[in-house]
This record gives structure tokens, sequence and C-alpha cells, in this order.
């Protein structure tokens, strides 16, 4: 694996030095997307397919192949790849889902399994040569944060009932005319805190990938091959560094899914 990510980066800084300055924007393209297949819009919405799209498709063909293979035979102790993603399941189960959901744990177990292990294949893909990071797109992050919205507030409206759950935006004994202000503002806090998620997840994958572009730009910026072999080193290191964080990050958002439905669940209507 560190052999390959030599290479992808040594081809990156050949290609820096050759083009020049003026192709400086190579960085940006890392966290670029890019149209593979274009198809034509209805109702405003292009459906063209994407590389962050197609690496979509990919880690949720990858999740699906991995754990039926796994699983494919039900074990007492099971052994292998089985063995490995029952460990993790049983360590979110126990720091994630009963801390932050309690009863509501195995209800819930389903979306945040699934949303932990999606977005960490994501981002372990684009630590592969060649492929891309979907969650360095806002619109992956953005679509995440919105399910997350959904599956808590969802909740809560089917536990309170339409009356209630509305009831939790208006603060009882306050003057009428100051219901319509506090209602929109405590909406706004309610999407607010879900759009923290979103941006966290996005920001924190797009700067692994500029850290290494700027690192490896430094090569042309002084067109010099004297600086490669630290650029490249250093660049090793920050993508070596980046398999820890594709872990971490998915087990952050995981954590903060875990608490805002908790919370909806627990808020007082």
């Amino acid at each position: 694996m560190i052999l390959n990510a030599m290479n992808a980066l040594l081809l990156m800084a050949e290609e820096s030095v050759g083009h020049g300055g003026e192709n400086a924007g190579f960085i940006m393209e890392e966290v670029s997307d890019h149209v593979l297949v274009k198809l034509p819009s209805f109702w405003g919405i292009d459906f063209s397919i994407t590389k962050h799209v197609l690496m979509l498709w990919i880690a949720a063909a990858i999740l699906i192949f991995l754990f039926g293979i796994s699983f494919r035979k039900i074990r007492l102790v099971p052994k292998g790849m089985a063995n490995a993603l029952e460990a993790i399941v049983v360590f979110l189960r126990e720091d994630v889902l009963l801390p932050y959901l309690g009863e509501n744990a195995s209800r819930f177990s389903p979306y945040i399994l699934s949303v932990f292990f999606f977005i960490l294949t994501c981002n372990l893909l684009g630590l592969i040569p060649m492929g891309a990071t979907a969650t360095s797109n806002i619109n992956v992050t953005a679509t995440l944060a919105t399910l997350t919205f959904l599956v808590g507030q969802g909740a809560r409206l089917k536990q309170e009932g339409a009356i209630r759950y509305f009831k939790q935006f208006i603060p009882s004994g306050i003057p009428g005319f100051v219901i319509p202000i506090l209602f929109i503002a405590e909406l706004m806090g309610l999407f607010t805190r879900h759009l923290a998620l979103a941006i966290r997840l996005f920001a924190n994958m797009v700067a692994d990938h500029l850290v290494v572009g700027t690192v490896i730009g430094l090569i042309f910026i002084f067109h010099s091959y004297l600086v490669a072999p630290l650029s490249v080193v250093t660049a090793v290191g920050v993508e070596l560094l980046a398999i820890l964080i594709a872990f971490i990050q998915a087990y952050i958002f995981t954590m903060l899914s875990a608490v805002f439905i908790g919370l909806a669940l627990e808020e007082e209507g």
C-alpha cells in the first residue's frame, strides 16, 4: 500500500513539474468531482454519473458483498472477516448505541451501523490511487446529515404526535407576537446542528487531500526536484495518517448522529 501511494505521489510530482505553475490547479482537482457519463437533466436535476457517484456505488457494492460473504453462514463463533466486522459492531454498540440511545439502541442500530460502515468505506476508497473520496463532496455529507435529521425528527414526530411535536418550537407563556420569531429561531437551531454535522465531515476529508496536494505542489512551486524527496515522504506520512482519520471521522459522524437522534427522542414537547 505504501509503495502504491509513493508511486501515485511521484506521478503527481512529475506531472506538476512538467506542466509548470500554470497547472497548479491540480491541487483542487484532487477534491473536485468530474462527470464520467453525461446524462440529460430532468426537472432541473442533473442525473449525470460523476466520479463521486461511482465511488458511492462502489462503496455500497463492497459492503453488500463483504457482509454477504462474511455472514453467509451463521456461526456461534465467527471467524476471519466476520469476526473483525462483529468486533466493530460490538464496539459501536457498547460505545455509541447504548450510551446515547439507551433502550432505543436496537431500534436505530441498522441505520447507525450502516452510516458508519458506508462513510468508512467511502473514506478509505479515497486513499486508493485513482480513487476519489465521495465524502469530500458537500452534497454527500449533507445528504447523510439530512438522513440523520429525518430519522431523529421522524421518530420524535411518531412518538409525540404532530401537535406535541410542533409545540416544542413554541415555548409557553410568551407574547403572541414573539411566537413566529421564536419558532423560526428554534427551527434554525435544529437545522444548524445537522448542518454542522455535514460540514465537519466534508471539511476534514477535503483538508486531507489539500494538504497532500499542497505538499506535492512545493515541487513545482520551487521548480526543483531537490525538494521532491521531502515532499513525497511528507505526503506519504500524511496519507498514512489519513487511514486513521478515515476511521475517526466515520466514528465521529456516527456518534453525533446517535447523539442527535437521542436528543430528539428525549426533548420535552
